[in-house]
């Protein structure tokens, strides 16, 4: 694999995680307002509670697909690992396929579910209710794309670089 790709690809990961932990940070950030507009003003803003779901939405499907990529992801290898090490190679490739369709699935979906509800809003925040849906789509493209970088790495017996330790 060109190693411009890899190094976009390392990119776009890293991006992908710097952004899920500053949603993070942000909607932790919302958490304690609401709570102590609550607990301590006894007058809770309305937006806050729908801000932090929307939130919530985003970073995890983003931090969702850079584990993909950095293989912090769930996964069960105790099988995998008990066969000869050539069927491991093709278990490796076939997860890995199985992953990158299922990024194409969820793009192709989330874009059509993104777009059938852009015209809805959000009540309390005023924003489109398609915009929770954008990162399903936004994940899946990445999923694919990481995917593919693991398939072609693993066929020329390579390895993707992790940036995670």
């Amino acid at each position: 694999m060109s190693s411009s790709i890899a190094e976009v690809s390392a990119k776009v990961s890293q991006l992908s995680k710097w952004v899920s932990s500053f949603g993070l940070l942000l909607m932790t950030g919302i958490v304690v307002v609401q709570v102590f507009a609550r607990y301590v003003l006894n007058d809770s803003p309305i937006w806050a509670e729908q801000a932090a779901l929307l939130l919530m939405i985003w970073y995890v499907f983003i931090a969702a697909a850079a584990g993909v990529r950095e293989g912090f992801h769930i996964k069960i290898v105790v099988i995998a690992e008990a066969l000869p090490v050539r069927l491991q190679r093709w278990i490796r490739l076939l997860t890995q396929l199985l992953v990158l369709l299922f990024g194409l699935v969820m793009a192709v979906f989330g874009a059509q579910l993104a777009t059938a509800t852009w015209q809805h809003t959000i009540p309390t925040l005023g924003l489109s209710r398609g915009l929770a849906y954008v990162p399903i789509a936004l994940s899946g493209i990445l999923m694919a794309g990481f995917s593919a970088e693991q398939i072609f790495a693993e066929l020329r017996n390579k390895e993707v670089k992790k940036l995670w330790s």
